[in-house]
């Protein structure tokens, strides 16, 4: 299968609803541009944190975004499982964001997602990113709702490795939960990279709706 590549990205934009959604759904994608395009700058949304939720927000940007030339973290604090009753003020935050960066990616939730908060984010980041290259993250929980993605993006093992590690050292609070595993993580890498006969074995899986080639 012949490969696409981002061609020299400048600036690339990632939401998520809750701290901790944006590196599991493609902290892995987000390392490896960094590795390849150093120059890159990322702006890094997240809407729902407060307290201790809203360090460990900040915690998982800084170890991810090591690698970038800039960063942009902006953590708002909108009640996490209420969104389409707040629809007004976070459709002004998204679209505030559109005012601000044009990005050339925008990395956000899958509009299939069945969490109600992901699938409001999917839904008002095509509602205000309408000409950007949109790319949607899956997050595994225990409705089983993972589709099949269509862009497979190869990670080496010390990727996965560092995504990993970052995750359980920013995350604290979710280390209890019983999903929030290394196994679990691993397995969904180890998948994606079979579907896309990964030469390292692993991969992330991403969804895409619309390109120009």
């Amino acid at each position: 299968m012949m490969p696409l590549s981002l061609t020299n990205p400048r600036t690339i934009l990632c939401l998520g609803c809750h701290p901790d959604d944006i590196e599991i759904g493609c902290g892995g994608t987000v390392l490896k541009l960094l590795e390849q395009h150093p120059q890159l700058t990322v702006w890094w949304g997240v809407l729902s944190s407060e307290g201790v939720r809203a360090d460990e927000a900040r915690r998982g940007a800084e170890l991810f975004l090591t690698g970038a030339a800039a960063k942009h973290v902006v953590i708002r604090d909108f009640r996490d499982r209420y969104f389409p009753l707040q629809y007004e003020q976070v459709k002004d935050f998204i679209h505030s964001l559109a005012r601000e960066v044009q990005p050339d990616v925008v990395f956000t939730h899958r509009l299939e997602d069945v969490h109600q908060d992901h699938r409001l984010i999917a839904e008002l980041t095509w509602n205000a990113f309408r000409n950007h290259l949109v790319l949607e993250y899956e997050i595994p929980k225990y409705e089983g709702d993972l589709g099949k993605p269509n862009v497979l993006v190869p990670l080496t093992a010390e990727q996965c490795q560092t995504k990993i590690a970052s995750l359980h050292e920013a995350f604290a609070s979710q280390r209890d939960k019983p999903w929030f595993t290394e196994d679990t993580f691993w397995a969904l890498l180890r998948l994606r990279g079979l579907e896309c006969n990964s030469p390292t074995r692993f991969a992330e899986g991403l969804y895409c709706r619309k390109m120009v080639l």
